[in-house]
């Protein structure tokens, strides 16, 4: 499915939404795609991935859904065939200063859909990177996009986190967006060495199936690669070393979600 919008999305931090989200544009770029990232979380780490520093952007996300700017005027190539929306600490008043002016929008669900209608065609892919919590940014996110990506740490306490994102899509899509999927979950900082990582997926897995959704059989694994390649490249895995051992991780990944079999 050509121009469609993915959000990567749970209410869990320190689970590799940023990771996800800037590695999969990399294997969609290379594919040939053109890809929007748009970063709606105020640490701005989409920016960060691309050696940039999301503190000198003098316009984005925030002015486009607060203010109104036009999104094409915001946005900056960052790769080839990669451009990105950029967010920062702006968007750490996102939600107070419009709540606190209510009244001077339509639908304040709304905003984000607003700002993207232009964009929708000139992309053949958008990928929304969020922030941890289920907010007036989230709600914006979901009432947004075609399809939501979930990523699982397989940890004690993360079943609760994949319980609550479950079901804010349900309510979403009964009350803001009727296109919104779950495009599935995938289980991202693993260790296969450890029994809790393995008994944690499981249960997850179980939990996934019996609710009619799909778990992706590649996972992320635990490495130090993923950042290094940000920290010493300034460009995520696929795009730095698009043959590595770790981007195939992530070429596997986007191969399992453009294919229409299910693979349990």
């Amino acid at each position: 499915m050509k121009n469609q919008v993915i959000a990567i999305s749970t209410n869990k931090g320190g689970v590799l939404k940023t990771s996800i989200t800037t590695n999969l544009a990399g294997v969609f770029a290379a594919r040939g795609e053109k890809v929007l990232i748009i970063d709606t979380d105020n640490q701005g780490n989409a920016a960060v991935t691309f050696g940039q520093n999301p503190d000198e952007y003098e316009q984005t996300l925030y002015d486009v859904l607060v203010d109104g700017k036009p999104a094409e005027e915001v946005i900056v190539n960052v790769a080839e065939n990669v451009d990105l929306l950029a967010c920062n600490d702006d968007m750490t008043f996102f939600e107070f200063d419009v709540l606190t002016h209510k009244d001077e929008y339509t639908d304040v669900f709304k905003l984000l859909d607003k700002a993207m209608g232009p964009l929708r065609e000139k992309y053949d892919r958008i990928l929304i990177d969020t922030p941890p919590n289920l907010g007036l940014t989230q709600g914006n996110v979901l009432a947004t996009a075609d399809a939501v990506l979930i990523p699982f740490h397989p940890e004690k306490y993360s079943m609760r986190s994949l319980t609550k994102i479950l079901k804010a899509v349900r309510e979403f899509k009964e009350q803001h967006n009727e296109k919104l999927e779950v495009l599935g979950v995938v289980a991202t900082l693993v260790n296969k060495r450890t029994t809790l990582h393995k008994n944690v997926m499981m249960m997850c897995r179980d939990y996934v199936m019996a609710n009619g959704f799909r778990f992706f059989k590649t996972n992320i694994p635990l490495s130090v690669q993923f950042a290094s390649a940000v920290a010493f490249e300034e460009k995520p895995m696929t795009i730095a070393q698009p043959g590595s051992e770790h981007a195939a991780f992530y070429f596997e990944l986007v191969e399992e979600i453009m294919s229409d079999k299910i693979k349990n």
